[in-house]
């Protein structure tokens, strides 16, 4: 059975998230203060409901605890955030993903009980930055403040070589979980699995190895 979501906060961040769901084919419920933002949404989400998610019976009202998961994107508004999350983990919804502006505003959210914090603008900033200085990551997902996954590019230096070759672990510290190349995916390769240029890897490490990799890509 496919999980269920609910948004709550349709700003650019949340309505985003609404609209990849609804487009993956999940159920979803979508929630605003905002009556033209749920207008907007009333023939995309599986149901669309204006509410002020800071009253208590209007979730329970919302049978928001029937929901798997449950996304609190609401951008300026910090307290309504922290309340909202609040009022979730008091009717024991199951996860709850919040959307802080702040790593103060993160570590209260976690305190209240958050099941996950996430940083959109953070991230994003992350992601157009290392797409400026190093033309050969393609994507990264930050798992820590210090480790990360990225998706290398193989240029020259990887050309024609095998793993055992490189021997990236001994040399940068650092794993290839995976070799993408066209439409194949090779998850844990092999030692003697041969990198062509073009093809893509996927590494793991400590953000300092892995720029030192990247120096080389």
């Amino acid at each position: 059975m496919k999980k269920q979501f609910a948004v709550i906060g349709l700003g650019r961040f949340g309505g985003s998230v609404a609209r990849a769901l609804c487009e993956m084919g999940y159920e979803v419920l979508v929630v605003d203060k905002n009556e033209q933002r749920i207008q907007d949404f009333s023939n995309i989400a599986t149901h669309a409901v204006v509410a002020d998610t800071t009253d208590e019976e209007a979730l329970n009202a919302l049978g928001i605890r029937n929901f798997d998961i449950v996304v609190v994107a609401i951008g300026e508004d910090i307290q309504s955030s922290i309340l909202t999350t609040l009022i979730l983990k008091e009717l024991d919804v199951q996860t709850v993903v919040v959307k802080a502006r702040n790593a103060l505003h993160g570590k209260v959210l976690y305190k209240i009980g958050a099941d996950k914090v996430v940083y959109p603008e953070r991230d994003m900033g992350i992601r157009v930055v290392h797409s400026l200085i190093s033309p050969n990551i393609l994507d990264i997902i930050e798992l820590a403040d210090d480790y990360s996954i990225v998706e290398i590019h193989a240029g020259e230096f990887f050309s024609g070589k095998t793993l055992k070759d490189l021997d990236i672990r001994a040399k940068f510290g650092c794993n290839v979980m995976a070799i993408k190349s066209g439409d194949r995916i090779n998850i844990a390769p092999l030692a003697s699995d041969r990198i062509n240029e073009g093809d893509i890897l996927v590494v793991i490490g400590h953000n300092d190895d892995l720029q030192r990799l990247e120096e080389k890509a």
